[in-house]
């Protein structure tokens, strides 16, 4: 027995001596050399048999040191099972402070898991058993209230954070005193909270009273004081005060220096710390320069193959990232990597936060597969070492969702969030600001789909949990403010936008300092809603306060400082300011080349839009230039296949278009289509852009099937990716018009431009000034029908939606206004178009610079209206007041002038001043042939004229030879088959009649008639013009029969174009009939509908679809007023077209088979109510799933129905089924939600069940109140 003894004793020294090595390795070494040591303490422990307290005591001590190695190594399977051996010798040694030691352990590892409610349940275990312990709150009860303070910190719940933290300090206070270095600890840990919150000023205000603290009982220059300036720098980095956070640094850096060699990691950290502001302040170079010097340090140290070499290798890949210089980041990221697997373990947290890293350059690059790729590996890795649920997970998730969005692949986006939402839900709760954070990212998304009020609800979502979390006055509150007001923004409502952008300023200005870059930002994007409004003086106001603002912070070279140059040159180019847009335009150049150098996307951009002023200016060549250096940069910096390339190849075919090279215009789109199609996917909304762009060129050729086909793919891509009701799609409709419009085919044309209606006004309501524009078209389709009242009535509507929503002084009221005018001028009422002139002149000289070539266009337009009354000088006086303006901002030979000068040629030539004619028209063919080449349409245009002007001078061969000379270019630009080209044949036709060549005029005609008839189809005006002409011809030559036969063809095709039985008039009818109906005045809503009617039977036949909906409506208004039977009847016809149409099927019988239930519930006739209800039941049921707020909405008639009967259970379980579906698909606190309370109260009341109705009532009454629906008649009749 003795020798057993003495044998233990032997081994127990052997064990001591080894675990005091393993504790001196670790200080000296670090876990992982420790770790073998400990492997053999434990190893060498198993193998007694017998063991004594003494080595319980050091094998527990050995498990808990490995259980810590293994956490800090994110080994969470082996940290759990040591930390349960762990356990088991405590159990069995009932020593109470160990197993709290065990306990806090597992807590820690489930918070850094993501295991919050566990972590919480571990720890409250430990305090729990401290407290019988110890019966008062000692330190180490002040520890639990510490863990327990981290744990609701990680979750956001920073105030239950604070609460903890403040126990905490509360017991050590007493234990303490005020002056004690725990305190200025736990100062410091809540400090950390606080900037968490972004409550800034919170967390210096306790920085600073720990920082007292240590210098009160510590030397000047002890470490703890360096970390502390740290801490603050920290904080005001993210203020924005970057001088001040790069003293605090100093400060932290000059005792660091003091105290350690100048080779210590400290040392490094804080060169990493102010490399890290010197980024913020976007001095890049600065900042490669500190994080070199941190690089030195570690290497010296360290060695090469730490894993905070590998942070700072991380860190420099940021900041060239930021420069664009993605190659050289993604090689930072690779060393990382590689340090990191020889370092750690393959799967650690680090190395898929490196991953996902680099799947973000690869997204900055465009490379979007290889970006999932490596968003795919971090996943792999944090599903492997985290539980399914962990927020690691969820960020990976919305990482992928970005990469998804930038695709536009928006329907797995979405999908994406949603995984990363249900996560962040399960383990932090609804009111998380990561919450917030993926609310926001799905908004933003709805928004690129043009689903402008799911993004409005998910920013409203987004901001109720930051109002909850963070108050009122919080920074984040301004900034989903602002994600708000880009909303309204895109959607026009600009007034809506700028109020929202000013409650960010208010709270921005109440709690970040003045000159805070935040407060620039949204100076800019209030700038930006005034630039859209045509307010271009109050926006200029607006940048130059951003400018201000930003100079102060960042000095004048700030990439912020050139973004909103460039924002100011687009508002100077928006102006016709051309000379101030290049000059900002080169002031931002000037700063992306000086601190991105010459190769940064940035850059590029500049020079593209250096590129549109310069287009603007009639100077395609220099914009030509300027596009391809942007593209040799980009070529560079993303190679051949990024979709800024395609941007920048549509940008140089956009300059071939204004120049009239049209095939080079093609070939440039397919090179950036080529380019779309090889990065993104194949129905991105980019590639719809392409097609869209390409068809404008088609159709400037006329070759108006190629540009249809063009349009039908863009409109396909743009159905299949975004809401069918978004603005994209409505501009695509509106497109087609156009093209239906010029092929004569008016009809079409008006469908299109009401689709693009339609969907505008259901996405952007009724007041959007993109409305205003479509009508505006519209207007142009009626004047082609010469239908001027409706031209007039479409610009007076543009214009009454226009003046409400932008000023009376925005220029597209000024453009409206003109083109009224036009239309009085194709009327002959010339005095109400210089009326009309003048108004729009008047805005524009307020608007824009007097200079603009807007108000010489407005000159000029004048001049035509005095042209068309024979006010020659008059109209040569206006001439020559826009020459004046072109002359000086456009140059001597912008095409622009061109046209003015051929304007002039054509007053001279209807004057009989020939020479003068010839004189200008020789003016305007130099400037183009040196602008546009010889080849150019426009340039035979103006051989054209000059043939006109040889022909009335009756120089026929002259006349011909022009003519000839105007139909090789556009033969050799246009191809056989143009508009154009027939246009000349008739010209030809009509000199050879004026030569009395009848034969060859026919024969021209015939000519002219033959490209129409193929391009334009049988029914064009166009083709009614040469039916006329080859009339007249035949009746100069005595052939009666033959000119009789003309004549009626061209009447037959202006009849069937320009009819009086248009559904465009039933439709308006209807829509009258609708506003009456709303009115209350059901009389005039049936007198509507019937004339409504009355054209859509004669135009559409009686099965039409429309003319079904015009009876459903008349039914409605039959039913107000009490007359059950005709109401009855109306709904049958109704029914009757519908179900001959759509089928047995379709959700619009549905809603016929409820209107007609209602009928007969307002009769009393309950069963039949019913018996319809669920009629209609069954097809939405079928057609629309089980979830549908239609389908609510009958069970919620049917309730009504049983109840009237006394059929109180019925009625009580349809409530309860429409409540169901209400509530997953409108939420809890829709007043629809409230109304079937309300309902259901009733029922419990009239069932004598009070006790019952208690919860609806207090529900309903929750939802009105809160709702502020105070005096909502539900909460009256509850």
């Amino acid at each position: 027995m003795g020798n057993k003894q003495s044998n233990l004793s032997v081994t127990s020294n052997n064990l001591k001596s080894l675990y005091t090595e393993a504790v001196h390795c670790q200080k000296i070494n670090g876990d992982q050399q420790a770790l073998s040591y400990y492997i053999q303490v434990l190893n060498q422990i198993l193998s007694i048999a017998h063991t004594s307290p003494e080595i319980d005591q050091l094998h527990y001590e050995t498990l808990r040191n490995l259980c810590d190695i293994c956490i800090r190594q994110y080994d969470f399977t082996w940290a759990s099972r040591f930390i349960d051996f762990a356990l088991q010798i405590t159990y069995k040694s009932r020593d109470y402070n160990k197993i709290c030691e065990c306990l806090d352990r597992q807590g820690e590892m489930k918070r850094l898991k993501g295991d919050y409610n566990g972590a919480l349940l571990d720890h409250d275990k430990s305090i729990k058993i401290k407290l019988k312990i110890y019966k008062n709150e000692g330190l180490d009860i002040c520890n639990s209230f510490f863990n327990i303070g981290n744990v609701y910190r990680d979750q956001g719940k920073y105030d239950d954070a604070i609460s903890m933290y403040e126990k905490s300090l509360k017991i050590q206070l007493s234990v303490y005193g005020s002056n004690h270095l725990s305190i200025a600890s736990t100062y410091n840990n809540m400090g950390i909270v606080y900037s968490n919150q972004d409550r800034y000023d919170k967390a210096l205000c306790l920085y600073e009273k720990a920082l007292q603290i240590e210098l009160s009982t510590l030397d000047n220059n002890h470490p703890t004081i360096a970390i502390m300036y740290n801490n603050m720098a920290t904080v005001y980095c993210e203020q924005g005060k970057y001088d001040v956070a790069l003293c605090m640094y100093e400060k932290s850096l000059k005792i660091n220096l003091s105290i350690l060699d100048n080779n210590h990691p400290t040392i490094a950290t804080t060169y990493n710390n102010m490399a890290t502001v010197y980024c913020e302040q976007g001095k890049y170079d600065e900042a490669l320069c500190m994080f070199e010097k941190s690089l030195e340090i570690e290497l010296s140290i360290l060695g090469n193959n730490h894993p905070n070499i590998a942070t700072t290798y991380n860190n420099m890949a940021i900041v060239y990232s930021h420069q664009s210089k993605y190659n050289n980041a993604i090689y930072m990221n690779e060393k990382s990597i590689k340090i990191n697997l020889s370092a750690l373990d393959g799967n650690h947290p680090t190395i898929a936060s490196t991953y996902s890293n680099i799947g973000q350059n690869y997204c900055d690059q465009g490379k979007y597969d290889y970006a999932l790729c490596m968003y795919e590996k971090s996943l792999q890795i944090h599903l492997s070492i985290f539980d399914f649920d962990h927020q690691s997970i969820a960020t990976t998730y919305s990482n992928i969702g970005l990469v998804y969005s930038q695709q536009g692949k928006y329907d797995e986006a979405v999908c994406i969030y949603e995984k990363s939402l249900k996560i962040n839900l399960s383990i932090l709760g609804s009111n998380h600001p990561t919450i917030a954070a993926t609310y926001h990212n799905m908004a933003t998304v709805y928004c690129e789909q043009g689903k402008y009020d799911d993004a409005v609800c998910m920013f409203e979502r987004s901001l109720k949990i930051s109002l909850s979390t963070l108050g009122n006055n919080h920074p984040n509150i301004a900034t989903t403010y602002i994600n708000i007001g880009n909303v309204y923004s895109d959607q026009g409502n600009y007034d809506d936008a700028v109020c929202v952008y000013k409650n960010s300023l208010k709270i921005q200005l109440s709690t970040l300092y003045n000159n805070h870059p935040s407060i620039a930002t949204t100076y800019n994007n209030i700038g930006l809603v005034y630039s859209h409004q045509g307010k271009y003086d109050e926006a200029i106001c607006m940048y130059e306060k951003s400018l201000k603002i930003d100079l102060s912070t960042f000095g004048n070279s700030h990439p912020n400082i050139a973004s909103t140059y460039n924002n100011m040159g687009n508002t100077y180019s928006d102006q016709g300011k051309y000379d101030e847009a290049v000059a900002m335009y080169e002031n931002s150049l000037k700063i992306s080349l000086s601190i991105l150098g010459k190769n940064h996307p940035i850059t590029a951009t500049t020079y593209n839009n250096l590129a549109t002023v310069y287009c603007d200016q009639g100077k395609y060549h220099q914009a030509v230039c300027m596009c391809k250096k942007s593209l040799k940069i980009q070529l560079s910096t993303l190679g051949n296949n990024h979709p800024n390339i395609s941007y920048t190849y549509s940008n140089i075919a956009s300059i071939y278009f204004y120049q009239g090279k049209h095939h080079d215009a093609i070939c440039t789109y397919e090179k950036s289509l080529k380019t779309q199609l090889s990065t993104l996917v194949n129905n991105h909304p980019n590639i719809a852009t392409t097609y869209n762009n390409m068809a404008s060129v088609y159709f400037c050729q006329s070759k108006y099937d190629d540009a249809i086909r063009m349009y039908k793919k863009s409109l396909k891509i743009n159905l299949s990716i975004l809401d069918y009701n978004h603005p994209t799609i409505a501009t695509v409709y509106h497109n087609m018009a156009n093209v239906y419009s010029d092929q004569g085919k008016y009809d079409i044309a008006v469908c299109m431009y009401e689709k693009s209606l339609k969907i505008k006004m259901s996405t952007l309501g009724n007041n959007h000034p993109s409305i205003a524009t479509t009508l505006n078209n519209m207007a142009s389709v009626y004047g082609d029908q010469s239908k001027y009242y409706d031209i007039i009535c479409m610009y007076k509507k543009s214009l009454k939606i226009q003046l409400p929503t932008l000023g009376y002084n925005h220029p597209a009221i000024a453009i409206t206004y003109q083109n009224m005018a036009s239309a009085y001028d194709d009327q002959g009422k010339y005095d109400d178009a210089i009326s009309m002139y003048k108004k729009s002149l008047k805005i524009s000289l307020s608007t824009l610079n007097n200079n603009h070539p807007t108000i010489a266009t407005i000159y000029n337009d004048m001049a035509n209206v005095y042209f068309h009354q024979g006010k020659y000088d008059d109209a040569i006086c206006m001439h020559m007041k826009s020459l004046k303006i072109q002359l000086p901002t456009l140059g001597n030979n912008h095409s622009t002038i061109a046209t003015t000068y051929n304007n002039i040629g054509l007053i001279y030539s209807d004057l009989g001043k020939y020479d003068d004619a010839v004189y200008f028209f020789n003016k305007s063919l130099k400037i183009n042939l040196s602008t546009l080449g010889n080849n150019h349409p426009t340039i035979a245009i103006t051989y054209i004229n000059m043939g006109d002007i040889y022909s009335d001078q009756g120089k026929y061969d002259e006349a011909v030879c022009m003519y000839k000379k105007s139909l090789k270019i556009d033969l050799s630009t246009l191809g056989n088959n143009h508009p154009t080209i027939a246009t000349t044949y008739n010209n030809m036709g009509n000199t050879c009649s004026d030569q009395g060549k009848y034969d060859e005029a026919v024969c021209m005609y015939k000519k002219s008639l033959k490209i129409d008839l193929s391009t334009l189809g049988n029914n064009h005006p166009a083709i009614a013009a040469t039916y006329l002409n080859m009339g007249l011809a035949y009746s100069y030559q005595g052939k009666y029969d033959n000119a009789v036969c003309m004549y009626k063809k061209s009447l037959k095709i202006n009849l069937s174009t320009l009819g009086n039985n248009h559904p465009k008039i039933a439709i308006t009818y209807n829509n009258m009939g609708t506003v009456y109906f709303y009115q209350g005045n059901y009389d005039n809503a049936i007198y509507l509908y019937e004339k409504s009617l009355k054209i859509d039977l004669s135009t559409l036949g009686n099965n039409h679809p429309a003319i079904a909906a015009t009876y459903l409506n008349m039914g409605l208004a039959y039913s107000y007023q009490g007359k059950y039977d005709n109401a009855v009847c109306m709904y049958k016809k109704s029914l009757k077209i519908n179900l001959s149409t759509l089928g047995n099927n379709h959700p619009k019988i549905a809603i016929t088979y409820n209107n007609m239930g209602t009928v007969y519930f307002y009769q009393g006739n309950y069963d039949n109510a019913i018996y319809l209800y669920e009629k209609s039941l069954k097809i939405d049921l079928s057609t629309l799933g089980n979830n549908h707020p239609a389908i609510a909405a009958t069970y919620l008639n049917m309730g009504l129905a049983y109840s009237y009967q006394g059929k109180y259970d019925n009625a009580v379980c349809m409530y309860k089924k429409s409540l169901k579906i209400n509530l997953s698909t409108l939420g809890n606190n829709h007043p629809t939600i409230a109304t079937i309370y309300s309902n259901m109260v009733s029922v419990y009341r009239n069932q004598g069940m009070y006790d019952d109705a208690i919860s609806p009532y207090e529900r309903a009454a929750t939802i009105l109140v809160d709702a502020h629906l105070q005096a909502h008649p539900d909460l009256t009749k509850i």
